[in-house]
């Protein structure tokens, strides 16, 4: 791909978008620069304007809601289920306001939203029902793959995820009319590309909205591709990862892995542990210091997107919105899991958890 002609705006781009959309099992995917511009796009492509709403997950990273800023609408933060973190379709329902205008969930850690109530919800109030899925990409629910469960799916190309471009992102949808209002937003809301101008031997194109740089390389997609093809065998050792942990802090009291649904294969991009700190005599800060010490890379997935001082300061947030995620942020602590993890890594993870986590029950 470094010997071609094209470097971006090529072939390579509608190869990886088809490849991507075979294996989601969608009809349409238009690849963009990241997961946040994959986001925007959505947003976009769901005609959300000034004035309009998103119920949006709070547990998750700031960017999505940001995608909703960004197109002038207001984010409205549900809370989450306790069990798995997802987006709680009650917390929903009790949001929906006459300006809502599309319900955009968040698929945490890489388990699958409860998307059948989730389309009932936006079905009767008439509205579009968009899928962050940038930590799912391999997911199913039902048997039924991620990318096909909501009216667009979003996915991250980010080196921390299951593929990477470097930097990437895709929108993934069964609606022709999305899909076309995507390709223009990437593109400066510009009608043809260059690769399109070239093959149709003109110079001519018009701008008939305002889009954004947003274009993903062709050398980019050329990686992805060939990653894409290594994805069932990553997804499977983050699945055996997942179930190792399982096993090992199964009786620590402690201890309580995120629960994952019978109906889902998990994605496992995250794996996520509540502290019971009742049994505990120190904090999660002391915890997650303690694992450090031992070399271990844990880390803490997410502060509440409401509790930040942004959304405090332009939006009037704050603590008791969503008192389930605010509770649950106090208490999770995020263990490594990637495919290059060995047994040994594994263990060595394990160990250090029981030995930290041991030293300061009560």
């Amino acid at each position: 791909m470094l010997r071609s002609d094209w470097i971006t705006t090529g072939p390579a781009v509608e190869e990886f978008e088809e490849a991507l959309a075979a294996f989601v099992g969608a009809r349409h995917a238009v690849a963009v620069s990241t997961g946040t511009a994959a986001l925007h796009a959505a947003t976009y492509a769901a005609g959300v304007g000034p004035g309009d709403e998103v119920i949006v997950s709070c547990m998750s990273f700031v960017a999505t809601a940001n995608a909703v800023v960004f197109q002038g609408g207001t984010p409205v933060f549900a809370d989450v289920d306790a069990g798995t973190l997802l987006i709680d379709p009650e917390s929903v329902e009790d949001r929906i306001s006459n300006r809502t205008k599309a319900v955009l969930a968040v698929d945490y850690a890489g388990q699958p939203c409860d998307y059948d109530t989730l389309r009932s919800i936006c079905d009767r109030n008439d509205l579009t029902l968009i899928a962050d899925a940038c930590h799912s990409l391999g997911a199913e629910r039902d048997g039924r793959p991620v990318g096909t469960l909501a009216d667009i799916s979003l996915f991250s190309f980010h080196p921390v995820k299951h593929i990477t471009a470097g930097e990437g992102g895709m929108c993934v949808t069964d609606d022709a009319g999305h899909a076309e209002r995507m390709r223009l937003f990437r593109n400066h809301g510009i009608t043809v590309d260059h690769h399109e101008r070239r093959a149709g031997r003109t110079w001519r194109y018009d701008v008939v909205d305002l889009g954004y740089n947003y274009r993903l390389t062709d050398f980019q997609c050329a990686l992805a591709t060939s990653q894409l093809r290594k994805l069932p065998g990553w997804l499977a050792r983050r699945r055996e990862i997942a179930l190792r942990y399982g096993e090992a802090f199964c009786e620590l009291e402690a201890v309580e892995p995120l629960r994952p649904d019978p109906s889902v294969e998990h994605a496992y991009h995250l794996y996520v542990i509540e502290l019971d700190l009742e049994r505990l005599d120190v904090g999660r800060g002391d915890i997650f210091a303690g694992l450090r010490d031992e070399g271990i890379g844990v880390n803490v997935h997410y502060v509440p997107i409401h509790l930040h001082s942004f959304y405090r300061r332009r939006f009037g947030t704050g603590p008791g919105l969503c008192p389930v995620a605010e509770a649950a942020y106090e208490r999770i602590l995020s263990l490594p899991i990637f495919p290059r993890m060995t047994d040994d890594d594994v263990e060595d993870v394990i160990t250090a958890a029981l030995k930290v986590i041991g030293d300061h029950l009560r």
